[in-house]
């Protein structure tokens, strides 16, 4: 008869290695992408070029790249909470 150790610690090892990779993992959004969207329009109205789900400055938010007329206008909205956290224009040819 095998020991339960020698099936168990294999099994145990093999959910250690994958564990650090869920401590990474994006938390679900308390705002979402809809609501962010209004947030984000009714500060910069435009067009929605581009869009993110993303964690900058240590808080998960929603990023949306705004096209007004030949300007882009960033804007940073918190998942969690729904505040405005970056309001900013975008210099030509400026990636984020």
């Amino acid at each position: 008869m095998k020991r339960p150790f020698t099936i168990l610690l294999p099994t145990l090892m093999s959910v250690l290695l994958f564990l650090p990779g869920f401590a990474n993992a994006a938390p679900a959004p308390k705002v979402t992408k809809r609501q962010a969207e209004a947030i984000a329009l009714k500060e910069a109205p435009g067009r929605i070029v581009e869009s993110d789900y993303e964690k900058e400055d240590g808080i998960w938010r929603w990023s949306f790249d705004i096209r007004q007329g030949h300007r882009m206008h960033e804007v940073g909205i918190d998942a969690m909470t729904g505040r405005i956290v970056e309001s900013a224009y975008e210099s030509a040819g400026e990636k984020d």
